[in-house]
This record gives structure tokens, C-alpha cells and sequence, in this order.
């Protein structure tokens, strides 16, 4: 595995694979890696002749008052994963690299698709998401890229940009990976206190009962957001930034339940934000 910091290396070494015809995978991330990011991996070992990690922890998605500075970081220890994975390429470069001295131009998906959700109380958030995804897309030309579903909103929008601005690159949308008890794999789990790590798991409890509701007929998607809201509201420490059933692909509100269809829930559990959902076709 080679380890690359500059945008002229990363290039150089995908030039090299085009020559010679070879596919090449990407996996964008913000490093502090879990089972969640390995299995994207994986998923891109079978797909791909050259499989590319990214590892940027991007500034312009985080908010004035959101966790830059104390996002959790261990480079050592993800090098040794994404090696075991058996990655090619992992490509990490400094801001000052992806943003230099000057930088002054943005992509932005408008509409609900951005506004909604997380994009209500995280203003700019997909912005910054969609600004550098779109630069490693320019950078790497990969064939596919692999996010993963617990990211559900993160997933509708980068697949909207791809749309409008015609990139020619297969997205990947990879199943949530998840704790034995049902907790959602996320890199801001190491913040939760051993009595807000067990209740935690009222997110995807309710998501599953929510499920079950869905597929023994329940077609009224207010009975089942009132359900989860209710019953993340039995946890006294869960503070709910929102619940919603919506489309998956366009992230519209619904009245019932039918096509694709997500349920998306983002809690504060003390102070973690925890984010996860339920994708289903109905």
C-alpha cells in the first residue's frame, strides 16, 4: 500500500493504473476508522482493480459551534486497517493542499434535499460535504464510490450531484454496520458514557419496531414517527434534533408509506449527536 499526501502523487499513481485499464475504487472518510468504513472497503476489494482510501477530516462541513478540533484522529491506527483491507492507494492530504491559499470555489446541491434533516440544524453542512467530495472525485476519477447508508441524507445528495453534474462515476450506497445490540457504528461512539452507550440503542430499537410496524401493514407514516418519536423520548438523557419518514431519493416528507422509503432520526444521547435510520422498499 502506498501512502500519498499531494494531489499530484495520487494522480500520477491513477494515471499509471488508466494505462494499463485497470478499474479504480474510492472511499472517502474522515479517518477514526470502524468495521463500517472496513466493510465499504471490502465491498470496493471485490469491484475494483485499485482501491482508494481518503482520509481528510474536511473543515468546511463543520459548523462554528461543531466538533473540528476534537473529532477523533488516529492515522497510525488507520493505516494498519485500511492496509489489512487490502487498500492500494490511501491518499491523505493536508487543508492546505485541498484548500489552498485562495480557494474560493463551492459546489452546493439547493433545495430539501440539503435543507432537510441534518442540512436544517447544520447549516453549510453539505455544502463542505459536496465541495470536497466533488474535488476527490475530480482528483481520483474513480469508476464507483462507496458511502455508507447510515449516512442515508449524506448518500441522496452526493447521488444528486452526480446526476446534474453528469460525473461519470457509479455510487455505491453500502448497508449500516452495526454493534451485536443494534447500535449504528459511528466514530463519535467513543463519546458516549457507559449509561448513554446503552442508551443509545433506543435509536435503533425504535427503527426496528418502526420496521416491523411497516411490514405488518401500517401504510400511515405520521402513526410511525409519532411511534419513534415517543419512544426515544422514554430515554431521559435523548434529546431529539428530528424524526422524519420521507422518500429516500429525494428526502421529500411523505403522508404514506409507499416506493423507497426512509426513516431517519438524529438524537443528541447527553452530547453525541448520533445519527441513523431504515431504508425500505414498500
Amino acid at each position: 500500500m502506498k501512502i500519498l499526501n499531494t494531489v499530484d502523487d495520487i494522480r500520477e499513481e491513477i494515471k499509471a493504473a488508466r494505462k494499463v485499464n485497470k478499474s479504480v475504487g474510492l472511499i472517502p472518510t474522515m479517518g477514526f476508522l470502524h468495521e463500517g468504513h472496513l466493510s465499504l472497503i471490502k465491498n470496493a476489494r471485490k469491484e475494483n482493480d485499485i482501491v482508494v482510501v481518503s482520509i481528510f477530516v474536511n473543515p468546511t462541513q463543520f459548523g462554528p459551534n461543531e466538533d473540528l478540533e476534537s473529532y477523533p484522529r488516529d492515522l497510525d491506527r488507520d493505516r494498519k486497517l485500511v492496509e489489512e483491507a487490502e487498500c492500494d492507494l490511501l491518499f491523505v492530504p493536508e487543508v492546505d493542499e485541498m484548500y489552498p491559499s485562495g480557494y474560493k470555489t463551492y459546489v452546493e446541491v439547493e433545495g430539501n434535499i440539503t435543507k432537510r434533516l441534518c442540512g436544517e440544524s447544520r447549516k453549510g453542512h453539505f455544502k463542505g460535504v459536496t465541495s470536497v467530495v466533488s474535488k476527490l472525485f475530480n482528483i481520483v476519477s474513480p469508476d464507483r464510490a462507496y458511502f455508507g447508508q447510515k449516512d442515508a441524507q449524506q448518500v441522496a445528495v452526493i447521488e444528486q450531484m452526480v446526476r446534474d453534474l453528469n460525473f461519470d462515476i457509479e455510487i455505491i450506497p453500502c448497508p449500516i454496520v452495526r454493534e451485536e445490540d443494534g447500535l449504528a457504528l459511528s466514530s463519535r461512539n467513543i463519546y458516549l458514557k457507559p449509561m448513554e452507550r446503552e442508551d443509545a440503542t433506543i435509536l435503533s430499537k425504535s427503527l426496528f419496531k418502526a420496521k416491523e410496524m411497516i411490514e405488518n401493514g401500517e401504510k400511515d407514516a405520521k402513526i410511525i414517527k409519532d411511534f419513534v418519536t415517543y419512544n426515544i423520548m422514554t430515554v431521559e438523557y435523548a434529546k431529539i434534533d428530528y424524526v422524519e419518514v420521507v422518500s429516500a431519493r429525494t428526502l421529500e416528507e411523505i403522508r404514506t408509506i409507499e416506493g423507497d422509503v426512509l426513516i431517519a432520526v438524529a438524537v443528541k444521547i447527553g452530547e453525541p449527536r448520533l445519527i441513523d435510520n431504515i431504508r425500505m422498499e414498500v
